[in-house]
């Protein structure tokens, strides 16, 4: 069964980023994958949407993504000013950077929220509060069980070498150890 994930970002937040290494993970789990931007000629801070693709058969279709199973996004400002959430499929989960509590942001399903304080983990291992993208690929991780911890901590390493590889998983372990203490409470 195919799965639809819309990634919502701020140009410069690495939404895109978040889009290809799902997708270099979900080819390491063995699955089929296809990510692909939506933007136009954006600023930096101009919002954009990222979509990705997983199955276990081969990904004919192309076309955006109007009703995805989850929702992952890295801008929690993004969800005043525009629905997010529309085309939502009641079931899935919604991966939000957050610290806020889950019932004060205006999503259509607050009962599916999965918070990470993704750029609070950035910000403390990488540096920069703005690379939330490897924590929140380990929440999503955690809570969807759609790619393996392991997959995306492998193509994390190989995208960001050295001691930034390393640092991104780290980052990807805390949000996922983080996630999975939550659900198992």
């Amino acid at each position: 069964m195919m799965k639809e994930i819309r990634i919502h970002g701020r140009a410069g937040q690495g939404a895109i980023t978040t889009a290809i290494l799902l997708v270099a993970a979900a080819f390491e789990d063995g699955k089929e994958a296809l990510a692909f931007p939506h933007f136009g000629a954006e600023r930096m801070g101009a919002p954009l949407n990222a979509y990705v693709r997983l199955s276990d058969a081969p990904i004919l279709l192309r076309t955006q993504i109007q009703q995805p199973d989850y929702l992952i996004i890295l801008d929690p400002t993004l969800l005043w000013g525009f629905n997010i959430s529309q085309g939502y499929r009641k079931g899935g989960r919604i991966i939000i950077n957050t610290t806020m509590d889950t019932s004060k942001l205006c999503v259509s399903a607050p009962d599916q929220v999965v918070s990470v304080p993704a750029a609070e983990i950035a910000q403390e291992l990488l540096g920069r509060a703005d690379r939330a993208n490897t924590a929140i690929l380990g929440a999503f991780a955690a809570a969807t069980g759609e790619v393996t911890l392991e997959s995306l901590q492998k193509v994390a390493r190989q995208r960001f070498s050295g001691v930034v590889g390393e640092k991104n998983a780290q980052a990807l372990q805390r949000a996922y150890d983080l996630v999975k203490q939550r659900e198992e409470a």
